[in-house]
């Protein structure tokens, strides 16, 4: 899952992107609302992060421009205006929920996790490949029962495959759904996090397959 954080308090966001990233996220930073709106442009997240009290653009702008577009992309706002009126103002907007500062990063990733589900249109899904099963709810990952414990870019790169089993995912996707503005992965590293990945799934009756020019495939091991 690629999430923009849009937080012009870089001590915040810094904190935010790295328990954010521990959790199996891939996290990109804006710090402003014009930049927010610059990736926004460019770059296809499955969740938007955005504080109101941005410099330049505020995020209420940022929000407008969103679903100005028809853009379904879920927004959670995060803002220290916590009265009433702008809770429902937001909501009216077009956000799909709201949290106030301060808050405990615990709440933030449950609500996120309801958010993503509510916009996917499943509710606690479990997907199974063989012997692996994630579960959506608790983004977590089990191997005959055993917690898989995959790095956080390893389960990144497992959820994409879990949810796009049995079809081919392009090594340019899995790159992009791992980059962040500071941080990007290439198509050699993504081969060392496949490998190792394959080592893990050793007797899952699942295996990743690589298609020469093409990308990955999870699928189902028919001779395990």
């Amino acid at each position: 899952m690629k999430l923009l954080l849009v937080e012009d308090n870089r001590e915040l966001s810094s904190w935010l992107k790295r328990l954010l990233n521990q959790s199996g996220y891939a996290v990109e930073q804006a710090y402003s609302g014009e930049e927010a709106g610059t990736l926004l442009l460019t770059q296809q997240y499955d969740a938007v992060l955005l504080d109101l009290t941005l410099p330049g653009v505020p995020g209420q702008a940022v929000l407008k421009g969103l679903r100005r577009k028809d853009d379904p992309t879920p927004v959670l706002i995060i803002s220290a205006q916590d009265s009433l009126p702008d809770i429902v103002e937001h909501l009216n907007l077009g956000a799909d929920d709201y949290l106030a500062k301060p808050f405990d990063i615990t709440e933030l990733e449950a609500r996120l996790r309801s958010l993503l589900r509510r916009s996917s249109g499943r509710i606690n899904p479990v997907l199974h490949c063989g012997a692996i099963r994630y579960e959506s709810n608790s983004k977590r990952f089990f191997v005959n029962e055993q917690d898989l414990n995959p790095t956080p870019r390893e389960h990144a790169i497992l959820e994409m495959l879990m949810r796009r089993q049995g079809s081919t995912v392009s090594k340019k996707a899995l790159c992009d759904s791992l980059c962040t503005l500071d941080d990007c992965v290439s198509a050699k590293a993504l081969e060392i996090y496949i490998l190792r990945l394959r080592k893990k799934l050793e007797g899952s009756g699942a295996q990743i397959i690589t298609l020469r020019g093409l990308g990955y495939m999870l699928t189902h091991d028919t001779a395990a």
